[in-house]
């Protein structure tokens, strides 16, 4: 078996390179997004006072910017997207460096906005950044390479704060403002250690939907459903109905952040040889089984170490998106990358608006209704996973293209 090879991110950071920068700029942005993920929920409760309907509109509030991502398109008509990247760090960081102090409703509400703009033009511009700058023919090992070092630094993150709240009485201000500045001194260095690369292709500015991208649109679309139903209510059902407490979940998140660590790179592999269509109809089967298992799991009282390896298995899964990302990159016209970026964002983010809401009343009556609607999503994935060429590429975007 071969090791894992280093090579590639330190040859990409000695020689400057686009690919460096990019790794860079995703410690960046976690430092401070998984920072603010964890520490929120407790801030919100324990120090801001906020009860459940001030967490719903919180909640809301911060998914706005992800549905408005197609806005992106029209600042790139005066900014170059990598300063645009930076600019969406720098808003990221400097929010959760105020977040602690501003204890209240108003003063959440303040940052979170203004957190969630920096996080999600960020990934709308670092999307179309990825495939511009990455090769065809290595972009998905690169990109397994990206998400593994994302995974491990979350990893950090969150075994440092844990460490330190629990035996070094750290607070919520000194974490929150910690990390802020460690991210800005991250953009700072990359601001300055890296020149301005060429984009490549002219981007089209403007909102843009081309009918031979249909089957991308739809899958991204039913991506953003079965996120939400895993985010909101994957880690909701093991503290109701197994009463994990928060060194449970932690745990939990530690040992699935560890995992990606090590899978994501293997999954990059894994597209290169086999392709996108393989990979995807693998991941959307496998969400499909778990999903139906997750409500298996309400039907029959499954023990807990069931549904934590299911969420386990889960998180996993979800780290084979990239190969949607490069399929994407093989049959795009480059000149589309920066707009159908931005657009395919919002696509994804539209169940994000009513989603969370439908479900949270269904969940009331039968959580096991909600994972079998989230089955039924992960089969309307694989069935369109079978329209995906075994080679993608302009004009073959789909298997019922002339």
């Amino acid at each position: 078996m071969k090791k894992f090879n280093l090579n590639l991110p330190l040859s990409a950071w000695k020689e400057r390179s686009p690919f460096a920068l990019l790794l860079l700029m995703q410690v960046a942005m976690v430092l401070s997004f998984a920072t603010w993920q964890l520490l929120t929920n407790n801030f919100a409760v324990q120090r801001a006072g906020f009860d459940g309907a001030q967490w719903g509109v919180l909640q809301s509030t911060r998914e706005i910017p992800g549905f408005l991502a197609f806005l992106a398109v029209f600042l790139i008509l005066w900014v170059r997207e990598q300063v645009l990247a930076y600019i969406a760090l720098i808003m990221l960081a400097g929010a959760v460096l105020f977040t602690g102090q501003m204890p209240y409703f108003w003063g959440l509400m303040l940052w979170t906005l203004i957190s969630s703009i920096g996080f999600h033009y960020y990934e709308t511009v670092n999307q179309s950044l990825q495939l511009q700058w990455l090769p065809k023919a290595t972009a998905p090992k690169q990109l397994g390479i990206i998400g593994g070092v994302a995974s491990f630094v979350t990893f950090l993150i969150y075994l440092s704060i844990t460490i330190g709240w629990d035996f070094f009485d750290w607070s919520f201000e000194a974490v929150y403002m910690g990390a802020g500045l460690g991210s800005l001194a991250l953009i700072a260095i990359a601001m300055f250690r890296f020149p301005i690369f060429p984009q490549g292709e002219v981007q089209n500015a403007g909102i843009l939907l081309r009918k031979r991208y249909w089957l991308y649109y739809v899958m991204e679309f039913l991506a953003g459903a079965r996120r939400q139903i895993f985010v909101v209510f994957a880690g909701f059902m093991m503290v109701e109905k197994y009463g994990f407490e928060v060194h449970d979940m932690s745990l939990l998140m530690l040992t699935t952040f560890l995992v990606g660590t090590f899978i994501a790179p293997v999954i990059g592999k894994f597209v290169m040889r086999f392709g996108e269509r393989l990979t995807l109809q693998i991941e959307y089967l496998g969400l499909a089984i778990v999903f139906g298992l997750y409500m298996v799991v309400y039907i029959y009282d499954l023990p807990a170490w069931f549904a934590a390896m299911l969420y386990l298995i889960d998180h996993m899964l979800f780290a084979m998106k990239i190969a949607l990302k490069t399929y994407f990159q093989k049959i795009a016209d480059p000149k589309d990358l920066a707009s159908t970026a931005a657009v395919s964002f919002t696509i994804n983010h539209i169940a994000a608006v009513f989603l969370p809401v439908l479900l949270g009343l269904l969940w009331i009556i039968s959580p096991a209704t909600v994972f079998a609607f989230a089955m039924v999503l992960a089969f309307c994935s694989l069935g369109a996973a079978f329209l995906v060429p075994r080679t993608p590429m302009e004009g073959h975007e789909t298997v019922l293209s002339k």
